[in-house]
């Protein structure tokens, strides 16, 4: 079997290195570099096998510089249900965060799925379950954790202080 060669006329190394630096991410620099490499003469699998990819991702990848040109390095806009909480209310909400539930009239002491829910809800008209609310609490960097108490022992020497500081006088027990 031949290797797969780059024939489209706009892809060339010079050309691919000036759409690195233009083209933020990790994974356009990737392709870039699989790219350059398959122009120096690599073979697919080998790219593959250098970069921890799927043959046939290595393939496809060559395959769409050879149809597209540079635009390959682009990522196609993907399909799917566009998101319920906008960007807007995102940054709201991580805002909203760091404040107490209760100031926003919910009747939570932390924020919860729950919380989250109400008030979205309250605020932006969003309806969402508490389990996509929870995620968007973890997109958003803050953990679902309870505080954790410890109870103070007492020690030997503070005791007699306690019981100096207290009204009532303990007798020796």
């Amino acid at each position: 079997m031949r290797p797969l060669t780059i024939t489209h006329p706009e892809v060339t190394e010079e050309r691919l290195l000036r759409q690195a630096s233009l083209i933020p991410g990790a994974w356009a620099g990737i392709r870039i570099a699989a790219l350059i490499l398959v122009l120096k003469g690599w073979r697919s699998t080998a790219v593959a096998h250098l970069f921890q990819l799927s043959r046939p991702t290595a393939v496809a990848w060559i395959r769409d510089a050879n149809t597209r040109g540079l635009a390959c390095l682009l990522d196609r806009p993907r399909s799917g249900r566009p998101p319920r909480v906008t960007a807007k209310a995102a940054r709201d909400l991580e805002a909203a965060l760091e404040k107490e539930p209760s100031e926003f009239g919910l009747p939570r002491s932390r924020w919860d799925g729950i919380s989250v829910c109400q008030y979205l809800r309250k605020v932006w008209g969003i309806s969402l379950r508490p389990r996509q609310a929870r995620n968007w609490l973890h997109r958003l960097g803050f953990v679902l954790k309870r505080p954790g108490y410890r109870l103070l022992q007492a020690t030997g020497k503070g005791i007699p202080r306690f019981r100096r500081g207290l009204k009532k006088k303990f007798g020796r027990s």
